[in-house]
């Protein structure tokens, strides 16, 4: 079904049928463990000028040519338009504080071959993982060199893994940073941008990475963030999340999640404060 509000293609809004409705949700719940069962409208508003643009009458052909793109294109275009890339500078920064005066101080004694491993996961636009790399060089200053403490930052989406890769944001997205890291950490650029230095940006290596799939890494984290990120998933998507990565997490390594998320009551994971949680052995 059809309904104009107006005579621009750009107003018209393709309906979904409730079958088409449930193969689109069941298709992103299974492959990317996101849950769109209450979003029904916003799906429709926001894949409707694809649609239109496609050539498409119904979402079942779109879906169709979702699921044999075998490049991979389509079903990024389709997330990025349906889930919110939100990050920032100092977000939730009192984990930013933690790290500094704890988790860092704490492998500095533990980690005696001078390096420890972090995922930053669902970095989206790198900004969670660039912050990660400059508190580290905070902490560490002239000691710094001595360490490997590489990121690594994944996300499933190419759209926002590109602008995080460039490491460009506006005087805006700087906002809550300390004014003296602007200057220490990010080159000035034409049109009032700053882009990451290369000495912070060599710190994180960014990669396409599903939650969903199956973890292959070679060794364990000692620090995970998955902040804000798993709003997305229903409780037992979560919870095998969360229990993948306590498997990836190396004794005493750390979990650090958003504020409006939570383990579960059943989590092998040592409660430290919001938000943040531990592997103890």
């Amino acid at each position: 079904m059809v309904e104009k509000s107006g005579t621009s293609p750009q107003s018209t809004i393709i309906r979904m049928t409730d079958a088409e409705f449930a193969e689109l949700t069941g298709f992103v719940k299974q492959t990317y463990g996101i849950d769109l069962t209450k979003k029904r409208v916003l799906i429709e508003s926001r894949l409707a000028h694809e649609l239109h643009q496609r050539g498409f009458t119904n979402f079942h052909q779109y879906l169709d040519a979702v699921r044999s793109d075998k490049t991979g294109s389509e079903v990024t275009t389709m997330l990025n338009k349906l889930t919110t890339n939100l990050s920032f500078f100092m977000r939730e920064n009192e984990h930013f504080t933690y790290l500094a005066q704890q988790v860092l101080p704490f492998f500095e004694k533990t980690r005696k071959n001078n390096e420890f491993r972090i995922w930053s996961a669902g970095c989206s636009t790198g900004q969670e993982a660039y912050n990660i790399a400059m508190v580290i060089d905070e902490y560490f200053g002239s000691r710094k060199g001595k360490w490997d403490t590489t990121i690594l930052a994944t996300d499933i989406s190419m759209r926002v893994l590109s602008k995080a890769q460039q490491g460009i944001y506006t005087e805006a997205e700087l906002k809550d940073l300390p004014p003296a890291w602007r200057t220490k950490y990010f080159t000035a650029l034409p049109k009032g941008n700053y882009q990451v230095c290369d000495r912070i940006r060599k710190e994180v290596v960014f990669r396409p990475g599903n939650l969903m799939e199956p973890f292959h890494f070679k060794r364990p984290f000692d620090l995970i963030f998955c902040r804000n990120v798993m709003i997305y998933f229903d409780a037992p998507t979560k919870d095998s999340i969360i229990n993948k990565f306590y498997d990836w997490t190396s004794p005493g390594g750390y979990l650090f999640i958003g504020h409006s998320e939570s383990v579960g009551s059943n989590t092998r994971y040592s409660y430290i404060q919001p938000a943040i949680y531990q592997r103890r052995s």
